[in-house]
């Protein structure tokens, strides 16, 4: 694996816990700790949450005939919700890091085979998001 940080220091890992936590235990009160990062990781896990309407929406418009997310595993889910809000939300990133950075996340979480299934879900849908939007 080759990871420029380890899994406390991704920002996307820190993104993946934090709304894994949320989705999956609603009581569960959201604590950011100090991170270099901490602005971005707090704007996209509130954001995904505040938009996960919208978000299941792309989904339903793009991956419908690829994926039914109610079988995908819940941390698969959370990674393909996060890397939509940044297609959406976060123009400034490419598509490219933002992609990228899911993947490398990813591997704290899913194996190899599913990381290239999300490589191609989340490249097909980056570009019908940033064309329909943009």
């Amino acid at each position: 694996m080759n990871l420029k940080y380890g899994p406390n220091k991704n920002p996307r890992v820190i993104i993946i816990q934090k709304l894994y936590g949320k989705f999956f235990n609603k009581e569960e009160n959201l604590t950011f700790p100090k991170h270099r990062f901490k602005k971005f990781i707090k704007d996209v896990v509130n954001g995904t949450i505040e938009r996960d309407e919208i978000i299941s929406e792309e989904i339903n418009n793009h991956l419908n005939l690829d994926l039914n997310m109610k079988n995908l595993d819940k941390v698969f889910q959370i990674i393909i919700k996060s890397a939509i809000f940044e297609f959406l939300y976060k123009p400034k990133t490419s598509i490219k890091i933002i992609i990228k950075e899911y993947l490398n996340a990813s591997n704290f979480f899913i194996e190899d085979s599913q990381t290239k299934y999300l490589n191609a879900l989340l490249d097909k849908i980056s570009k019908k998001i940033r064309i329909s939007n943009g």
